[in-house]
């Protein structure tokens, strides 16, 4: 039976971040993970900000922030204190990350090649790729596809 697009992509992004997390454990990273990187450049490129700042910064929906930065503030890579209001929290980069830094930077300037091989090895640029799957599901989305390729199921 062949992989459905779901089962390769699920496999893809495994065999993308298993290699990046990897690197960090390596280099003396261990815990750091790629989804936070987003997290991380965002507070680089901005300072501390709220949870519903930083979810917009990083491009990631709210909830999914919340999951990424609770688990950045087990790790001890991030450090919360409440917000402006008492439902808003205010993340800032922890002592123990921007220690970090430069050598998470290293890391990520090596990705970038490494990505750049990849894009050589498959002859097209895997972020473009995507890019333009995530742009054309935007404009129209999976389920309308489906639903319209079951409506044509359905006249044969």
């Amino acid at each position: 039976m062949n992989a459905t697009l779901g089962t390769r992509l699920r496999h893809l992004l495994q065999l993308l971040d298993g290699g990046v997390e990897h690197s960090y454990t390596a280099a003396g990273l261990p815990g750091y993970r790629p989804r936070y990187t987003p997290v991380v450049r965002a507070l680089q490129a901005h300072g501390p900000l709220t949870i519903r700042a930083l979810a917009e910064a990083a491009g990631l929906s709210h909830s999914a922030l919340s999951q990424t930065v609770a688990q950045m503030a087990r790790a001890g890579w991030v450090c919360t204190e409440p917000g402006a209001d008492a439902r808003s929290k205010r993340i800032s980069m922890s002592p123990a990350l921007l220690q970090a830094l430069p050598l998470l930077t290293r890391h990520w300037r090596a990705t970038a090649r490494a990505a750049a091989t990849l894009d050589e090895d498959i002859g097209a640029s895997l972020a473009d790729v995507a890019g333009a799957a995530i742009a054309a599901l935007e404009q129209r989305p999976f389920e309308d596809r489906i639903q319209k390729a079951l409506s044509r199921q359905g006249n044969k």
